[in-house]
């Protein structure tokens, strides 16, 4: 009588210690090439959606489900700051002005913008 292993295709393999062990591979996924908002949707997947994250990774998708992630993130920053910096007249102008002015507002636009990723992409 087969096991539901065999009978879906799967094989064992005899261990040295008189034991078989299941034949278990991952499926081949893409190289990897995310980066920081690609970590960090793994890191968030793994603590709080676990079922999701074995899910991902078992159907060889976890890779690209963070390029994705990772590439849809840095795309939507730019695009946000660009917007905000261009809303509340952050230019090269005020650069020339006072640059410590111009600074701070880059650093706040790009914290809020971030802000604005991280809910939209990476914790859901």
């Amino acid at each position: 009588m087969k096991s539901i292993f065999e009978e879906l295709g799967g094989t064992y393999t005899l261990g040295e210690d008189g034991m078989y062990y299941p034949n278990l591979e991952l499926p081949v996924e893409e190289e990897p090439h995310y980066g920081k908002y690609g970590r960090m949707r793994m890191n968030y997947i793994k603590e709080h959606r676990p079922g999701l994250y074995t899910e991902l990774l078992f159907d060889g998708k976890l890779v690209s489900h963070l390029n994705d992630i990772d590439d849809t993130a840095r795309q939507r920053m730019e695009l946000l700051t660009r917007q905000m910096q261009e809303q509340h007249g952050v230019n090269e102008e005020l650069k020339a002005l006072d640059q410590m002015i111009w600074v701070g507002a880059c650093n706040n636009i790009r914290n809020a913008a971030e802000e604005i990723v991280l809910n939209e992409l990476i914790y859901c």
